[in-house]
């Protein structure tokens, strides 16, 4: 497949606003879960909180917006340079050849349960203030972006679960191969909400605890929020210490509406097709960047899934220990971490981690390593078998 050029890419998590507190988040092996009770609900959890949220307003141009994950939409967004690298790119462009493709799950959904409480007693209607299509409707994160930078090219929002921030990888790919555009605005934005925190706890799958990813005694994710943003050009022309999108790889095993297939089926084979999209051999691949949920049943199928690819040397770790589970975003922001540590030189160790499972027949790493690299691998698996694994690859001279 033809490369993309990274020429611009900001993160903002629980770790950290911009790039540089995930750097040193990373290196120093810090984490940023913690316990605590929140919103309405009564009992203490471990979550990955963006703190200063609710203190912050989007511009006022665009205030019908305003809502959680569009408040985090826009704080990200004005990280490391990144408004003046799209604006750069609009001038060169034209407004209408920019896309924006962005991942969430559930959008701004907080807003919609706030107004519920506060629901005329008589009617049921909700407040005239609620903004639904601005701030609930799954393509509000996009339509905020788009407006934000007046750009005026095809947009939309992928909502894969945990794959979604990946997949507009994929999606912005096949429009610029296609000609349709010339550059994408591509990640993703998920927040915390009671859908997520209340869903996932039904299931059995939230961790009392700060998650642990592929140790012996996991017992469930720890939810958090974030963001990630990266400007996707050709690389026609690239330089040394560039970043490149440069193998994708989409599954659907549709093997159980929550579950992964058992053997890791169809994460296996969108880690071949990254593998193949890209022109690589698993011994090309430095380190893997794991979905690692910290579930029983997802850790076990992608260590099935990635022994059997790669054998039992590459290293590998889940950056959810650090970050949570971003949902929605997770996809977007394990991609810039890899971006990160193609351009720092450095191989992410996962935290969280006690005992390492020995029936996980992984080289997962517990701390992290001063290494340069040149390719790299991200999995991102979601409900429904819904997969996507993301190559990217350093430029060497």
């Amino acid at each position: 497949m033809q490369a993309l050029r990274l020429s611009a890419y900001t993160l903002t998590s629980a770790l950290g606003v911009g790039a540089a507190p995930h750097v040193d988040a990373l290196r120093a092996q810090r984490g940023g879960i913690v316990r605590k009770r929140w919103e309405t609900i009564e009992t203490e959890l471990c979550v990955g909180e963006v703190l200063g949220l609710d203190d912050l307003t989007v511009r006022n141009d665009l205030r019908d917006y305003d809502c959680r994950n569009n408040r985090l939409a826009q704080l990200g967004l004005e990280q490391d340079g990144f408004v003046a690298a799209v604006q750069d790119a609009a001038a060169r462009y034209g407004s209408d050849r920019i896309g924006v493709f962005l991942g969430t799950s559930t959008s701004g959904i907080l807003s919609s349960e706030v107004a519920y409480r506060h629901r005329d007693p008589v009617t049921g209607k909700l407040p005239a203030d609620h903004h639904y299509r601005e701030t609930h409707n799954s393509y509000s994160v996009a339509d905020f972006v788009r407006r934000y930078f007046h750009l005026r090219g095809p947009a939309t929002v992928v909502s894969t679960a945990c794959s979604s921030s990946a997949k507009v990888f994929a999606t912005a790919h096949r429009m610029i191969q296609l000609g349709m555009i010339d550059a994408a605005v591509v990640g993703g934005v998920d927040t915390l909400c009671l859908t997520t925190l209340y869903g996932f706890g039904s299931l059995q799958l939230v961790s009392p605890n700060p998650c642990k990813p592929f140790d012996a005694h996991r017992d469930g994710i720890s939810a958090g929020e974030g963001a990630a943003f990266a400007l996707l050009e050709r690389a026609d022309v690239v330089r040394d210490g560039e970043i490149l999108l440069t193998g994708i790889g989409e599954t659907s095993d549709a093997y159980h509406m929550s579950s992964p297939h058992p053997d890791g089926l169809g994460a296996r084979n969108a880690m071949a097709q990254a593998l193949a999209t890209a022109g690589l051999k698993p011994a090309d691949i430095d380190y893997i960047n794991l979905h690692g949920t910290a579930t029983p049943s997802n850790d076990s199928a992608e260590a099935a899934a990635v022994t059997a690819l790669f054998g039992s040397n590459t290293p590998c770790s889940s950056t959810k220990g650090h970050t949570g589970h971003t949902l929605g975003a997770a996809g977007g922001i394990e991609a810039l971490i890899c971006a990160l540590a193609l351009k720092e030189g450095f191989v992410p160790g996962g935290i969280g981690t006690e005992v390492r499972d020995p029936r996980l027949d992984c080289n997962y790493l517990l701390r992290t390593v001063e290494q340069p690299m040149r390719h790299v691998l991200s999995n991102s698996f979601g409900f429904g078998g819904s997969n996507c694994s993301l190559v990217f690859s350093r430029v060497s001279a």
